[in-house]
């Protein structure tokens, strides 16, 4: 893919932008080092118990990274440690190691209840640290038992596992601090160590107060690792009351780069109008059938509507996000984890922590809230020392104004365009359908509200200002002829600035069935085709 360094003066503004063509691969200039892989550093220099180092070569993880290297020993040794890093540097097996190896060396057994415990901010987060563990342990051969508790799963499964004795835990801090107030027989008064994951997104998400009231709970006597992508006051707050100060050390992957995100990344943008949108995405995912890729909307309602749309469509895509039932979320999420191509729609849940492994393309379909959100989103892909991925972003002209604050975050982006003759005009048949398929109709109603409900949240108003969408435009990306009403206060067209309410859709009365092939009924709400009817969009 040819590309275009965003241009620094004015006169270099004719330079001919690159073409949005999602086939092939491009040709990298001269590969930086990456600044998380430490050369000089194996895992079999470690003085590791021999089932441990088994796991390792089985798992194929010879070299550690500089964030492994500067901790594994010191947590070896018995220290507390906090960690500064950014997500995908290894953080992971740094803190799993050492706790592995503590209880191995301690012969901890399920009559010593709990002998460690991991936090992470969210559901997801905690069952990919469960993954790794599972495979650290299955291929070890290590007796000792480990578990997953968090919101969402069954409250009282996870007290009878408890009981019994769990001697690795990972948890939310949620589910953690119910089970340490209210669970009968859950030991855990043995507790050889405690790793705060994430710790800066965990105070994030407000659960501060659970935090404490954990620390407080916990035997003081242990071993605590603090690891986080940022040191903030309240960062240092907590490791104010739970390390050691007499025993601890401090560690740090400074960036040998500029930049913001991982250096084999290739990012982009492209301008496109708001009513051409969905058409871009349609063409991108249709000849991107063979990659992996994730697509990010800005709301629940947006990924569940354009998740049924495509699906309907035959564009095979998957979906996660936060109003999902737990058990759809995990299955979803270690589904997609295991495919080599495919494409995952999901909302900012997915977003930061997570190793997904060889993602191609990230694609932020829906403009993220911040840089910093950005950053996160594409962390997603270009993982570890040599990982390599491309990111797209999505803007309309008037959204265009983004790029700076991007730059200020040392963010740096190429410019791509689409050739318009080779964007998929399926805009007809995309209304028609959401006309006649009562569900898809809701659904895009939903996901519609839901789209100008984020945008005029968004934290940058003075770019993303929901005034000056032209809401019929909007609309036909959700396959509106006409859009419909949204009671948002102060939304004004583009044209001509006045307060526009829009009008009821027509013909959203359920349908008995189409001459497609399409039928609808309580068992079939979305109007699948038959099994051999492969007819989709024409174009």
């Amino acid at each position: 893919m040819a590309k275009k360094k965003r241009s620094e003066s004015s006169d270099e503004s004719s330079t001919k932008k690159a073409k949005v063509d999602s086939s092939t691969s491009s040709s990298s200039s001269t590969e930086k080092k990456n600044f998380y892989s430490d050369d000089s550093a194996t895992f079999s220099t470690l003085p590791l118990s021999d089932k441990t180092k088994t796991a390792l070569e089985a798992l194929n993880f010879t070299r550690m990274t500089q964030i492994q290297s500067k901790s594994i020993p010191a947590l070896l040794a018995g220290k507390d440690l906090i960690g500064a890093a950014k997500t995908g540097s290894g953080k992971t097996l740094a803190f799993l190691i050492p706790v592995i190896e503590l209880l191995h060396k301690s012969q901890f057994s399920t009559r010593n209840g709990t002998g460690a415990i991991i936090i992470s901010p969210t559901r997801e987060l905690a069952m990919q640290i469960y993954g790794v563990a599972k495979d650290v342990y299955s291929n070890g051969k290590h007796s000792q038992t480990y578990g997953l508790i968090m919101g969402g799963a069954n409250r009282r499964t996870e007290a009878e596992r408890l009981a019994k004795g769990v001697n690795l835990i990972i948890a939310t801090p949620g589910r953690l601090l119910d089970h340490l107030q209210n669970t009968k027989g859950f030991v855990f008064r043995n507790l050889l160590a405690f790793v705060m994951d994430e710790a800066d997104r965990i105070l994030e998400q407000g659960f501060e107060d659970d935090l404490r009231q954990i620390l407080k709970i916990l035997p003081k006597e242990r071993q605590t690792m603090l690891f986080s992508a940022t040191q903030t006051k309240k960062v240092e707050d907590i490791a104010r009351v739970s390390i050691n100060p007499k025993n601890a050390t401090y560690v740090e992957v400074a960036s040998e780069d500029t930049l913001s995100t991982a250096s084999g990344l290739e990012q982009g943008y492209v301008t496109v109008p708001s009513d051409k949108r969905f058409l871009l995405l349609f063409t991108f995912l249709k000849k991107n059938k063979n990659k992996k890729v994730m697509v990010f909307f800005s709301s629940c309602n947006s990924v569940s509507f354009h998740s049924e749309l495509l699906n309907y469509i035959d564009i095979p895509v998957m979906d996660i996000h936060g109003r999902q039932k737990q058990q759809k979320r995990t299955t979803t999420f270690f589904q997609f984890c295991k495919q080599k191509s495919g494409t995952l729609l999901c909302t900012d849940v997915a977003a930061r922590g997570l190793d997904i492994p060889d993602v191609d393309w990230i694609i932020q379909f829906d403009p993220p809230d911040d840089p910093k959100e950005y950053i996160h989103r594409v962390g997603r892909t270009a993982r570890g020392a040599t990982g390599k991925g491309r990111a797209l972003l999505f803007l309309t002209p008037e959204e265009t104004g983004f790029l700076r604050y991007l730059k200020a975050a040392k963010v740096s982006l190429n410019e791509y365009e689409f050739p318009t003759n080779k964007v998929a005009n399926v805009q007809s048949q995309l209304q028609r359908l959401i006309e006649k398929n009562y569900y898809l109709n809701k659904a895009a109603r939903d996901a519609y509200r839901s789209y100008l409900l984020a945008y005029a949240s968004h934290s940058h108003r003075d770019i993303f200002n929901v005034g000056n969408l032209d809401l019929q435009a909007v609309g036909l990306a959700f396959g509106f002829t006409v859009p419909p009403r949204v009671d948002l206060p102060s939304i004004s067209t583009k044209k001509d600035g006045k307060r526009h309410n829009g009008q009821k859709l027509k013909g959203n009365k359920k349908s008995k069935g189409l001459s497609s092939g399409h039928a609808f009924s309580a068992s079939n709400p979305y109007g699948k085709r038959e099994k051999g009817d492969k007819r989709q969009f024409s174009h």
